[in-house]
């Protein structure tokens, strides 16, 4: 299904990170999270979405949480030293990290953007984030992760 690399693969590649690739199919157009994990038949808590939002400063930032939670954008804007943070509209998304939505991956967009993954994260031996495009998931180590992108842990999720 994936023809050639996608930029998070030759990315991860690059730096010896290692990661498994799943592929579904897309053709129903359900491509949000909890859809994905249906289809590749993985418990949603391991299943992890890419969101892009702006800080008061105007500088872009990126967090990785569970496809079934809700990014508290309090936690988000502390978590980034800002004092708001707001999600960039959907038609901005390509622009900015060189994704569409429904395939944005925190590895490899045009820039390297401060990003947060959620704590959860690192309490499991493997999570699942985009590979790049829709249809192509990524499973790796959320560490690996951490340091592909220079990530930083935070708390980043409504409570429910």
């Amino acid at each position: 299904m994936a023809q050639g690399k996608t930029n998070a693969m030759r990315i991860l590649d690059s730096k010896k990170i290692s990661y498994e690739l799943i592929t579904y199919d897309s053709q129903d157009g359900k491509i949000d999270g909890v859809s994905v994990a249906e289809k590749i038949d993985r418990d949603p808590k391991t299943v992890y979405k890419t969101l892009v939002a702006y800080g008061n400063s105007k500088q872009v930032y990126v967090f990785i949480i569970p496809v079934e939670d809700e990014l508290d954008l309090k936690k988000a804007a502390k978590a980034a030293g800002e004092k708001k943070v707001e999600m960039i509209p959907v038609k901005d998304i390509q622009k900015l990290t060189g994704y569409i939505r429904g395939g944005c991956s925190p590895v490899g967009m045009k820039k390297q953007y401060p990003a947060f993954i959620a704590i959860q994260a690192l309490k499991l031996d493997r999570i699942i984030v985009s590979g790049g495009k829709i249809g192509l998931q990524m499973e790796m180590n959320p560490h690996d992760l951490i340091q592909a992108i220079q990530g930083k842990e935070a708390d980043l999720c409504k409570i429910v």
